[in-house]
Order: structure tokens, then sequence, then C-alpha cells
């Protein structure tokens, strides 16, 4: 469905069975050999990927990286109508679980899912074991710290609670694996809010930026958001150890989830 997914299928050697994507802004953060080969794949919506369009392309299989492309998002297809189409679904998250998320192990389900799905499992236990070798390599030098991590979107308003990720986020994988402990890790939740007086005593000394939310650049945000009078005691404004990661990498599978952990271990590594 996306061209996060895409990637992966790319990566598997499947590439020439893609009849198209939808969301291809999942393609930002792929550079190279990988980026042309997304570039050229037919874009069959800009958006989510309406039903009308994704349906009309006839695919086998529908891989896609959120659930949620699966009729939650307006527009989408739902799997009872892909079913009915005849096509399969097939997404990369979706597993419950009872405690924090502490690995990116969705990614390597999702793998095998397709892996399997195309009668190639060799292919994809190689590419599970090079994400994995790239993930050690990104934390080596935080296997032993301990650092306050906080991971905003947006500007913290005092007033509605700081948004943030929780403790059920796949970010909280991503962080965790980085040497950080996620401040909000104990909201067993993708999506969480904590109070002001929470992320003043927690005094987080790394920030995250997602970004791919809000409307201003990149820059903009981080700006914005190291102005908060909220966030100017923490030890990770005053340090200036405030990093910016595409939620595109964060909050879900991709072949680049080792990069989002290079990122935050770096910053960690700065405040341990």
């Amino acid at each position: 469905m996306d061209a996060g997914a895409a990637a992966f299928l790319i990566e598997l050697g499947v590439g020439d069975t893609i009849v198209g994507t939808a969301a291809p802004d999942f393609k930002t953060d792929f550079s190279g050999d990988l980026r042309e080969k997304l570039d050229a794949l037919p874009v069959l919506d800009d958006g989510r990927g309406s039903a009308e369009s994704v349906i009309a392309a006839e695919p086998d299989l529908v891989a896609g990286i959120s659930q949620y492309e699966f009729g939650a998002f307006d527009g989408t297809a739902s799997v009872e109508q892909l079913k009915s189409a005849g096509s399969a679904a097939l997404s990369a998250c979706g597993a419950v679980q009872d405690g924090p998320m502490e690995n990116i192990d969705e990614t390597y389900r999702y793998i095998t899912a397709l892996a399997t799905a195309f009668d190639i499992p060799e292919r994809g236990e190689e590419l599970i074991e090079r994400i994995r070798d790239q993930v050690e390599e990104a934390a080596a030098d935080t296997s032993d710290v301990d650092v306050p991590v906080l991971t905003l979107s947006s500007v913290p308003d005092a007033g509605a609670g700081v948004k943030t990720s929780g403790g059920s986020s796949f970010a909280n994988g991503i962080i965790t694996l980085a040497g950080g402990t996620n401040i909000a890790q104990g909201e067993l939740q993708n999506f969480a809010s904590l109070s002001a007086e929470t992320v003043t005593q927690a005094n987080p000394e790394v920030i995250v930026i997602v970004s791919g939310f809000a409307n201003e650049s990149d820059e903009q945000l981080k700006a914005a958001i190291i102005a908060s009078p909220l966030l100017a005691q923490t030890d990770a404004v005053k340090e200036g150890n405030v990093v910016v990661v595409p939620q595109r990498i964060l909050l879900s599978p991709s072949l680049l989830n080792a990069d989002a952990v290079q990122t935050i271990a770096d910053a960690v590594k700065n405040a341990a």
C-alpha cells in the first residue's frame, strides 16, 4: 500500500511484482538505488490508498505498514473489501502485548510474513539479520546506560497535557534499543498524555522530535519546542540534546529503523 512497504519488497528481491503504491511520502527518507526504484513505481494514490484505486489495480496482495491503512484511514479499503475483490491483505503493525514495547520485533515479523507470502524464507532471514546487525552497531555504545527520553510531535501545552509516545508504541522499542528510557513508558498505549509536572520531575535528558505531522518545517518545529517555557529547565534543552526523527522510521516498521536507533543512541550517548 505505502512506499515503506514497497521498500521491503524491493529489498527482498520481489520489487518487480509491485503494481503500484500509495503514501509516496514514505519515500522521503530513502536515498540511492533504493530511492530510484521507489520513484519508478506507479503511484496509485497520493494519500493512504483509496479503495477505488487499489482495487482497480487488481493486486493479489496488498501490503501495508499500518493496520489503519485497511479501512481506518478515510477512503481506504477494508480487509473485507479487499477479500471480496480477490486480494489478500498484510500489515506490519497490530500485535498485542502485555508490557512496554522493548524492541522492533514487529519489523522482523513483517519481513518474515512477506518472505513467507512469496516463498523466499531465506531472503527474509538474511534481511532480518542485516537489520539486527545495523541496530546492534548503532547502539553499541549505549547498552549500559539509562537516559530519560521524551518524544514530541508538537509544542507542548501545559493546559492540555504533554502529548507523547506511550509504552506500547513502536517508538518505545526504538528508544529502548538506543539505550534510553521513555518517560511515558508506564503508559501502556501508543499515545500518552503527561502532565507538565510529570515531565518536569522526569527531567528528560533527550528530546526526540517526531517529524512528519506538523505543518511547519523540521527546523521551525525544533526551534518552537526548544523555546517552550515548559521545557526550558529540562536537561535536554539546557544541553541542546534535541534531535529530529521522521515518524515514518520511528513509529512503525521500516527498513530504516536502525537509522532511528542511531540518531537517538547518539543523543543518549551525549547525555550519558
